[in-house]
């Protein structure tokens, strides 16, 4: 370290070793502790929107005026009372064909109901006169929906009649296009037609012998079945049985309470919504099973009108059970979307099968037939996952499992889909972010590679400011854990996909800042991670052009002119710093890397940014993003190849240094006498250190409760007393006394600080002829240190093992050499030799 003729060798304590052939555990600490260090900052705050909207005021999407609407009115004329059209969402256009008379179909034989000569007749029963004649007539066979104005009464069977107009009223023309109207089965308007006699109005469906009237559960039934006798199968006829007892008085209940509109009969018609969903399912009548389905969702549709959020969602919850489709499934969503639009609703949700409901549709609907519908229920589970306890529950549903698998849909969404696969994902990717704050979500992002899959809609989206900005927001709150960050980084070309949206949407400033911050979350985790994101094409450009834009000068003619992409618009200064802070962060964390190090310290355009942010911000209005580029010329000085653009303003950065160590901040001094211990190497650095008498808050610093500043300070000494002169002057400020202190009173807990301490003494009582110690000083001196050196008693106050060998090593790698040559200094000729 030093010999008597004046040449030594001097400790930094902040140049960590690098050992390629041997590794200690006290080397390891001490890269840690040192002037490498990764740097950690404030994850970004994201204010909760108060509002609760599926495109709040924060997005910016470039299709404003096209986007589906938060708010809508919902009426029971809105649905189709049917329900039976496919659910593909998309009215067919009519055939462009010549019109046909209609003829009946029979399911099993097509043509067997075709027309026959008159040879061979229909084989159909004879029926009361004139029945033949009515049954061909063209146009007699109608079915028109129970909301055309027909009566309806129960038969036999239990089946609603359907009774048609009277002879006043208007029917459909005696022509049509073939088959059937259009309409028919979707609940559509009927075209009117001409008057009938009161003979035509009314037609009886062959093979029921209750009269005229058409009855819903023999509407099918084949032509040439004619007026025979029913016969039922043991299904059907259980079927009607149910229906005639359990479920059609429930459904009259129903329309009864709401008639009555009394006290309570919200929470009446709730029960009894709740009752009949039981009924069906004992019955096995859920989903499409029930023929008579149709009549159930009548009956519920028009309670909605009673615009009761308690009773609309009991509503919304039989319908999904019944597997409504098309209009009726985007509507029902829509319904239950605006139920979620007020939180005092939350709680109606959390004992309800709603949100298992929702989970299924995102598990299964298809996005260009279901879109819509997929839309406002991602939508209200991003509101209703705003809600702690509710949180919870979907993350013990399943909800991330089914968000990916919708993910998965929406990435290979066909081009005509590609919009409303957007909006989709900007509702999606807002619930995940509310499901990243609970700590159980965390293994499920793992274990279902939602970290990797929001990597694939960054890439197709990325032209969407909306959807990433979404994305930034998961990954900075979980790139703040390993193993999140762990997962990230192996993700393919997830740095560059990050370096490209930072370079298309630069001026975002709230995507900007995540993006940064979860760059230098990934690289503080490795040196595989810094050399990754370096290797990536335009990295180091990228990054500092992106310094150069939000680095706000004042417009002195001192200043060189911008360069590169247009500044960012104007936001406020805390805006502009934020991002600055993050993106200063990445740098000095990937300069850790053996190799990224001498590259970013041989940058020209990096050290001058650094050093201009010094130079423009005070440390009262600027204090982190001070102490973060502090830090990162710290880390820079490390490295001191001949090319090294900071080797050759070490004397200039130690002047800009100067405004931190005397601040008020703790944090900034720290920082700063840690750039000065690495800087003080130079001699003229030492010069103006001495000159501006620096030295004696160096010396200050000794009296600090703090390791890191005592251990700090101690490396400017150590570097400081190689000069004579100025050994007499720390001397005179009391440095060997506070030093002596420090050695006493941190003693055995950190053998680093100590071995550190002992240096800076060797430094100064050792390498010259000068008695800088009294008698009783040297005599503490040497009590101390042969206490240290005695290995079991320095050790014998650990009782864990592994703690043990830990300060075994830095004893013996770290403060064992140093302290021998100190003993050895200290005592008598007579007793070394």
């Amino acid at each position: 370290m030093a010999s008597m003729d004046g040449k030594r060798e001097v400790c930094s304590p902040f140049i960590p070793r690098r050992n390629a052939l041997r590794k200690t555990s006290a080397e390891i600490v001490s890269e840690a502790r040192q002037s490498l260090r990764v740097q950690s900052t404030r994850r970004p705050f994201t204010p909760r929107d108060g509002h609760r909207q599926l495109f709040g005021k924060s997005y910016v999407r470039a299709d404003r005026d096209s986007r589906p609407p938060s708010a809508f009115s919902l009426h029971a004329q809105n649905f189709d009372a049917p329900d039976s059209r496919p659910g593909s969402g998309t009215r067919l256009s009519p055939l462009d064909h010549k019109p046909k008379f209609p003829v009946l179909c029979d399911a099993e034989d097509p043509f067997k109901s075709f027309p026959k000569t008159p040879s061979a007749p229909l084989e159909v029963k004879k029926g009361p006169p004139g029945m033949r004649a009515r049954l061909l007539r063209t146009g007699s066979l109608t079915a028109l929906t129970p909301t055309e104005g027909h009566k309806q009464s129960d038969n036999k069977y239990g089946c609603k009649e359907q009774s048609y107009p009277s002879p006043g009223q208007k029917q459909l023309p005696a022509k049509r296009p073939p088959g059937t109207d259009k309409t028919e089965g979707r609940g559509g308007p009927h075209k009117p037609g001409p008057r009938r006699t009161a003979s035509e109005s009314r037609i009886t469906q062959p093979g029921v012998d209750s009269g005229d009237g058409l009855t819903e559960c023999t509407a099918g039934r084949k032509a040439e079945q004619g007026n025979r006798d029913i016969t039922m199968s043991p299904e059907e006829d259980a079927e009607s049985s149910v229906w005639n007892n359990m479920i059609a008085p429930r459904l009259q209940q129903l329309e009864s309470v709401a008639a009555g509109g009394s006290e309570g009969s919200v929470d009446r018609l709730c029960d009894l919504c709740d009752g009949l969903r039981g009924t069906l399912a004992e019955a096995d009548m859920l989903g499409r099973r029930c023929k008579r389905r149709s009549g159930i969702l009548r009956t519920l549709f028009r309670l909605i009108d009673l615009d009761s959020a308690q009773l609309n969602l009991h509503i919304a919850e039989l319908c999904l059970a019944l597997c409504v489709s098309g209009n009726n499934l985007l509507n029902i969503c829509k319904l239950i979307f605006q139920i979620s639009r007020r939180e005092s609703n939350d709680i109606l949700f959390q004992n309800s099968s709603v949100i298992d409901s929702f989970l299924g549709i995102l598990s299964n609907e298809d996005v260009s037939t279901s879109g819509e519908a997929l839309l406002y229920c991602v939508g209200t589970l991003k509101f209703l996952s705003g809600n702690c306890a509710i949180l919870r529950l979907l993350l013990e549903k399943n909800c991330v499992g089914a968000a990916q698998k919708l993910i998965q849909r929406l990435c290979t969404a066909a081009d005509t889909d590609f919009t409303i696969a957007g909006h989709i994902l900007v509702q999606l990717t807002a619930t995940l972010r509310n499901l990243a704050d609970h700590p159980d979500s965390r293994p499920l992002f793992i274990s279902f590679s939602i970290l990797s899959e929001l990597c694939v809609v960054l890439s197709n989206h990325r032209e969407d400011p909306d959807i990433c900005t979404n994305v930034s927001r998961i990954y900075s709150k979980l790139s703040s854990y390993s193993e999140c960050r762990l997962a990230l980084a192996q993700t393919p070309n997830c740095y560059q996909l990050f370096l490209e949206l930072l370079n298309k949407h630069h001026q975002k400033q709230d995507l900007v800042v995540r993006l940064l911050f979860t760059l230098g979350n990934l690289a503080a985790e490795s040196d595989e991670a810094r050399w990754r994101l370096f290797q990536c094409e335009g990295c180091v450009d990228s990054l500092l052009q992106l310094y150069d834009t939000y680095q706000r000068r004042d417009d002195s003619p001192h200043t060189q002119p911008r360069k590169g992409p247009p500044r960012a618009p104007p936001g406020t200064v805390q805006q502009d710093e934020d991002v600055l802070v993050k993106l200063v962060r990445v740098l000095a964390n990937m300069c850790i890397h053996p190799a990224v190090g001498p590259a970013l310290a041989s940058n020209a355009t990096c050290i001058r940014l650094l050093m201009e942010t010094l130079e423009l911000r005070c440390v009262q209005e600027s204090e982190e993003l001070l102490v973060n580029v502090a830090a990162t010329i710290n880390n820079l000085s490390f490295y001191r190849e001949d090319s090294s653009v900071l080797r050759r303003s070490q004397l200039p950065m130690a002047k800009l240094m100067l405004k931190l160590v005397l601040s008020s901040s703790m944090d900034a001094m720290l920082e700063a006498t840690r750039v000065y211990g690495n800087v003080s190497q130079s001699k003229n650095v030492r010069d103006f250190i001495m000159q501006n008498k620096v030295h004696q808050f160096v010396v200050t610093l000794l009296d600090s409760k703090s390791t890191e500043m005592c251990i700090a300070a101690c490396g400017v000494l150590t570097n400081l007393a190689q000069d004579p002169p100025n050994r007499a002057s720390l001397s005179g400020e009391g440095a060997i006394a506070k030093l002596v202190d420090c050695l006493r009173d941190f003693g055995p807990g950190d053998w680093q600080l100590v071995s550190q301490v002992c240096q800076a003494l060797w430094n100064m009582i050792g390498c010259g002829p000068e008695k800088l110690l009294d008698t009783r000083e040297r005599e503490s001196l040497l009590k101390i240190l042969t206490t240290y050196l005695d290995e079991e008693a320095a050790l014998k106050w650990i009782e864990d093992d592994d703690v043990r060998d830990f300060h075994r090593a830095c004893w013996e790698f770290e403060f064992l050499p140093v302290a021998q040559k100190l003993m050895k200094t200290l005592q008598p000729p007579d007793q070394t030799a």
